[in-house]
C-alpha cells in the first residue's frame, strides 16, 4: 500500500490551539475550534465558505446534533452544555468539576452508542488530578481518575475497544469496553509514541489508530495490535488532532497550534496553526451522533 500523504489544501486560520476537527459527511463540512482563542469553526467543502462562530467560553469538544440550524453538544472549559452558537445560547448539562480551580475540560468525543466522552486536564497546578467523564441521560460519571492531559480517546471500529492517553506519559492505552453500559474493563498499555507525545487521535475503517504527536512533527499509525506501521511527518511542530473525512472519506485533517512557539520557531514553521489537509490511502469512518440520553434534559 502506497502510504504516502499528498498535501491538498491548507486552511491558514493561525489558530493559537487548534483541536477537536471532526468531518460532518451529511452536511459535507468541517468543523474545529481554537480552544484559547473561543472560536468555532465550520468550511463547507464545496464551496469553501468559511463561518467563525465566538464562543462564551473555551470550547475543547463538541458533537453535532445538526447543522440547520447549528446545535452541538459540548464541553466547554467548566463542562457539559447544549450549544447553539447561531443565538449565542448555552444550556448547561453538568459541570462536575466547578469549583475545583486549576482544571479544564479537555479532548472529547462521542462514542460508537452515542454517549458523549471528554476529559479534564491540569491547567494550573493546585493539586487537583484530571478526569474522563461519560455524559449519558444519568449525568456525568467519572469513569478514570489521576489524568494530567487526557487525549487521544477514540473507539474500534466494533465499538469494543476503547484507546486514551494521558499525554505526558507518551504512552496510549487500550481498554475493554462494554457497549450496553459503557463502562470500562482490563486497561493495558497499547503502544508508546516514537516521538513527541500524544494528542488527538482517531480510528480508520482498517481499525487502525492515527494520532498527532504534539511536539514531535508528525502523526503515526498503530495497528490494532499496537504495531507502529507508519510515521507521517509533517510542517507543523505541534500537531493536535487527526480527523478522515471528504467526499471520498479518504482526506486527512489535521488541525494544529501556534500557542508556545518563539517568533524564531514561527518564522521557521510558518504553518502553525493552519489547518492541513492531505489525500490518503486510509478510509475514514462516519462521526456518530450524541443519542438523545445525553442531551434530552436540554431544550429542542
Amino acid at each position: 500500500m502506497q502510504t504516502a500523504l499528498k498535501p491538498v489544501q491548507t486552511i491558514a486560520v493561525a489558530n493559537r490551539l487548534g483541536e477537536g476537527i471532526q468531518w460532518h459527511a451529511d452536511s459535507g463540512s468541517l468543523w474545529w475550534t481554537d480552544i484559547l482563542s473561543c472560536r468555532l469553526y465550520r468550511l463547507d467543502w464545496s464551496t469553501q465558505q468559511q463561518q467563525v462562530w465566538t464562543t462564551p467560553e473555551r470550547l475543547t469538544a463538541f458533537g453535532i446534533l445538526s447543522t440547520d440550524p447549528v446545535k452541538l453538544l459540548v464541553s466547554f472549559e467548566s463542562g457539559f452544555a447544549l450549544y447553539h452558537p447561531d443565538e449565542d445560547r448555552v444550556h448547561w448539562l453538568a459541570r462536575p468539576e466547578q469549583g475545583v480551580a486549576g482544571n479544564r475540560f479537555n479532548d472529547g468525543r462521542v462514542d460508537r452508542q452515542g454517549r458523549f466522552w471528554s476529559g479534564t486536564m491540569v491547567e494550573d497546578d493546585q493539586g487537583q488530578t484530571g478526569t474522563l467523564y461519560r455524559l449519558d441521560e444519568q449525568g456525568a460519571h467519572p469513569m478514570l481518575k489521576g489524568l494530567s492531559i487526557p487525549n487521544a480517546l477514540c473507539w474500534s471500529p466494533d465499538g469494543r475497544v476503547m484507546y486514551h492517553a494521558d499525554t505526558p506519559t507518551g504512552l496510549i492505552r487500550r481498554f475493554d469496553f462494554d457497549a450496553a453500559t459503557g463502562s470500562l474493563s482490563g486497561a493495558r498499555d497499547f503502544a508508546r509514541v516514537p516521538t513527541g507525545n500524544p494528542d488527538g487521535a482517531c480510528i480508520d475503517a482498517e481499525g487502525h489508530l492515527l494520532c498527532a504527536l504534539w511536539g514531535g512533527h508528525g502523526l503515526v499509525r498503530f495497528a490494532p495490535d499496537g504495531r507502529q506501521t507508519t510515521l507521517h511527518e509533517l510542517p507543523v511542530s505541534q500537531p493536535t488532532c487527526v480527523a478522515l473525512g471528504g467526499p471520498e472519506m479518504n482526506l486527512l485533517f489535521v488541525s494544529s497550534a501556534r500557542e508556545g512557539l518563539s517568533d524564531e520557531a514561527l518564522a521557521a514553521e510558518p504553518l502553525a496553526g493552519s489547518v492541513l489537509v492531505y489525500e490518503t490511502p486510509y478510509q475514514g469512518l462516519v462521526e456518530m451522533v450524541p443519542a438523545p440520553g445525553c442531551w434530552l434534559a436540554g431544550p429542542a
